[in-house]
Parts: C-alpha cells; sequence; structure tokens
C-alpha cells in the first residue's frame, strides 16, 4: 500500500483523491491550509451576497471523507525534501510519502505597487478573501477594483449588494478586451455602466494610499488625480502558488514543469491544476497554464489514472468556458480571438437591437469549418458546439442545424433565424433552410 499525498483541497487535488480511491487501496491524504474541508470556489460571491452558506458550498458531507478513507490535514505545507521523500509541516509532524501530488492552486497577481500590502487591498481567490471582504465591508463606502475580467466583475457585483460604489481602474482600452473581441468587450462596458459602477479605461494606478493606520484610504492614479477608497480590489490576474518551491530542485517556470502526464522533473511528483505549466501546451488552442474549474477536474480524473496503473496523457479536447458579466451570461466555445484576423477566418457576428445579446460564429476559412462560437446572453449547448468543432462541420451543415444549439428554455426567443439570413444574404447561391428543434436529433 502506497503512501499518496496530495498538497491542495481544490477540484484538482480533490478529483485525483476521489478517482484514485476508485481503483485503489492506496492510503490518501489531502494536506490544505485554507479550509478544513473542499469547498466550491466559484461559490465565495454568494456566500458574500447572502445566496449561500459556507456549508451549503461543500460538495460533500463532512463524513464523505472517513468513509472513503480519504485523510485530511488542515495545515502549512513549509518545505518538501524531494530526496528524502518528506513534508514538513507548520504544526503537524513531518510526513512521508510514495507519490506526491501537488495541486497547490494559484494566487491574485501584484505587480509591486507601493502600498499593495496595506489592510483591505486584496483579490479573490480564496476563502481568506471572503473573509477579508466580510471584515472591511462594514467601514468601505468606495472601493476601486483594479483591473476587469471574471473575478474583477464578480467583486463589484458583491459590493453592489451592500449599497458600496465601485470604480473600475482598467488598463485597457476597452473592458477585457485581451480576451473578448471589440463588439462584445463594448457591450460589457455599456452594461458595467448601465449598472452603476464607474468605469475608468486607458487608466492604471501608480500608489495605493495609506490612512495612517496600515490601512488603504484611496489610490494615485498614474494620470494624475486620486480615488477615495477605504477597499482596494486586485484583479489584474492569478498566478501559480509556488513561491515555497521556488528554490527547490524542482523545475519551475511561471508554474511546476509537466509533461502531458503531468510528471515533473521530480520522481512520484506531479503537479495538476491552476499550478502547472505544460512544457507543451496540450493543443493548438491551449495555453501552458489552465486556470479553469473545469480543466482542473480534468487534471484530477486524467492523473489518477497514471498514478493507479494506467499511464494516460492528457486531452483537453475543445476549449470552452462560461460565465457571467452582472446578469449577461457568457459562454465561449473553440478558438475565438480578442482580434479577429479577416484573412484566416470568417465571422458571423449578430448583435440584438438592445445591445445585450450577441452571437458570434468563426469558420476557418482553409477548410471552412466551424472554429469557435462566442455568446453573451443566449444559450447554447455544449454538447452540440463541441461536436460541429470536433467533427469539422463545414459551415452550411451549422447554419442548417444551428437550432440544435440553442439551449435557451422553450418560451425566450430564439434568434438563429437572424444568423442564417446573414448567411443566406452573403452566399445567395447557397441558400439555408432551417426546420424545427429536433432536440438534438442530429446525434
Amino acid at each position: 500500500m502506497r503512501n499518496i499525498i496530495i498538497i491542495g483541497n481544490g477540484i484538482s487535488g480533490v478529483t485525483t483523491a476521489r478517482h484514485i480511491r476508485k481503483h485503489s487501496e492506496d492510503h490518501i491524504t489531502i494536506i490544505s491550509a485554507e479550509t478544513e474541508h473542499f469547498f466550491s470556489r466559484t461559490a465565495l460571491m454568494y456566500i458574500y451576497m447572502g445566496h449561500m452558506k459556507y456549508e451549503s458550498t461543500k460538495p460533500y458531507e463532512d463524513f464523505f471523507w472517513k468513509k472513503n478513507r480519504i485523510e485530511l490535514v488542515y495545515d502549512f505545507v513549509e518545505k518538501i525534501d524531494f530526496k528524502s521523500k518528506s513534508l514538513q509541516l507548520r504544526k503537524s509532524e513531518s510526513l512521508s510519502y510514495d507519490v506526491l501530488v501537488l495541486a497547490v492552486g494559484s494566487k491574485s497577481n501584484k505587480f509591486g505597487w507601493p502600498g499593495q500590502d496595506l489592510e483591505a487591498v486584496q483579490g479573490l481567490y480564496s476563502y481568506q478573501d471572503l473573509e477579508g471582504m466580510e471584515r472591511y465591508s462594514p467601514t468601505t463606502q468606495n472601493a476601486v477594483i483594479v483591473g476587469g475580467g471574471l473575478i474583477g466583475i464578480e467583486m463589484g457585483e458583491m459590493f453592489h449588494t451592500r449599497g458600496i460604489d465601485v470604480t473600475f481602474v482598467v488598463r485597457e482600452s476597452s473592458f477585457w478586451n485581451n480576451v473578448l473581441p471589440p463588439e462584445e468587450s463594448e457591450m460589457i462596458n455599456r452594461h458595467i455602466r448601465k449598472h452603476g459602477f464607474k468605469l475608468m479605461l486607458s487608466t492604471e494606478i501608480d500608489e495605493i494610499l495609506d490612512d495612517g493606520s496600515g490601512r488603504a484610504k484611496g489610490v494615485q492614479l498614474k494620470e494624475g488625480g486620486e480615488l477615495d477608497a477605504q477597499f482596494v480590489g486586485l484583479t489584474v490576474g492569478v498566478s501559480p502558488n509556488i513561491d515555497f518551491l521556488k528554490n527547490s530542485e524542482l523545475e519551475t517556470g511561471k508554474g511546476i514543469k509537466v509533461n502531458e502526464y503531468f510528471e515533473t522533473n521530480q520522481p512520484d511528483v506531479y503537479a495538476i491544476g491552476d499550478c502547472a505549466e505544460f512544457e507543451k501546451a496540450p493543443a493548438d488552442d491551449r495555453r501552458p497554464i489552465e486556470q479553469v474549474w473545469y480543466t482542473g477536474r480534468m487534471h484530477g480524473e486524467t492523473l489518477a489514472q497514471t498514478i493507479c496503473g494506467t499511464k494516460t496523457a492528457y486531452q483537453p479536447g475543445i476549449w470552452f468556458n462560461s460565465a457571467k458579466f452582472l446578469d449577461i451570461e457568457y459562454q465561449t466555445y473553440g478558438q475565438v480571438s480578442n482580434q479577429p484576423d479577416d484573412e484566416t477566418e470568417e465571422h458571423f457576428y449578430w448583435e440584438h437591437e438592445k445591445g445585450e445579446k450577441s452571437i458570434r460564429l468563426v469558420f476557418s476559412k482553409s477548410d471552412n469549418t466551424l472554429k469557435g462560437v462566442n455568446l453573451m446572453g443566449v444559450r447554447y449547448r455544449h454538447e452540440v458546439c463541441d461536436k460541429m468543432m470536433r467533427d469539422k462541420w463545414p459551415m452550411k451543415k451549422v447554419f442548417q442545424n444551428l437550432k440544435e444549439a440553442n439551449f435557451d428554455p422553450e418560451f425566450f426567443k430564439k434568434y438563429e433565424n437572424e444568423l442564417v439570413g446573414m448567411y443566406n444574404e452573403r452566399y445567395p447561391n447557397e441558400q439555408v433552410k432551417v426546420g424545427r428543434k429536433k432536440v438534438l436529433g442530429i446525434f
């Protein structure tokens, strides 16, 4: 019986433990200094907003761990001795391992701003970040959120439920335009302002100001001027949480270097989730570091196969992600660049006249097949979009079956006819007629 230790009780580490238990009788220990039990990180905002309690965000009851013989250790790993295969913990005795899985997650980025370590200056990633927001909210009238993106939107929405004024300070010329194409990014600009947030684009902070007691009182802008803020949210992305490993024998870059089997340069040591950096990106449309909930789950499922004797390479499939910008749902599938390339791609972009719904289909000009989908305020079926891209459906077949993709409720208005009309106008000799939805009949 091997002693398998997993550092990190997020989705990656816990999924690994669960799937190892399905296939082996090895002794499994999960170590975390964040919380005693695994919780849904994406639910942090709902705890703050009063929609859920922390206990309701735990996917498994507390008895689950004992029942499945998974030992939980609530402690901080200070040092790893890879030669002796042992861990030095802050409060507990040292532990030895036969197999070690590093699933240590991410931390919020900081870029050396003066005052960035003051009280009430933080990101939104960990349970401790949630506790910080709760602690400082009663004495916060104005919050400045530095950076855009999905975490910034969540933090802003959280503060708004407490009546706190929020100003976004975004370096880019449009919100999240390093990911979204221009039209979708401009839609989100409008939506943010419509909901009462202040949005300062092409703006950067120079310093976070001290109120004299060690707490933030505002920010100094590079362009001149100050903003009052009793809380400063840092939402300029996250990076692998590997500082405690930087001077060890483990090979690191931005993250912990791994191959397609999540193997590191140390024997019997693996890395998965937000902290893993692939030596070679797992697919053409994937990045070396994947910091998304569902990819962390896939990492855990794949690694468990290898640890249990079936060596399995990571095959991520078609990229997808989903989120919300306030009350606009966002979905993306495949490859949709923030800067459309007219030479290699053909785009069909439809936007509702009210400016809060849009559909973008991207086709590759080289083979005329679907390359990517962006959706705002409209929901499509994951399995349909995945099949269209995986099976390389030609453009005409995609439009003929586009209604199959729609996942909105029965009485919601559908907009696929508008897209088909765009196709027929662009290709008058290739007319498409769309029949009634067959409820996934294409499968």
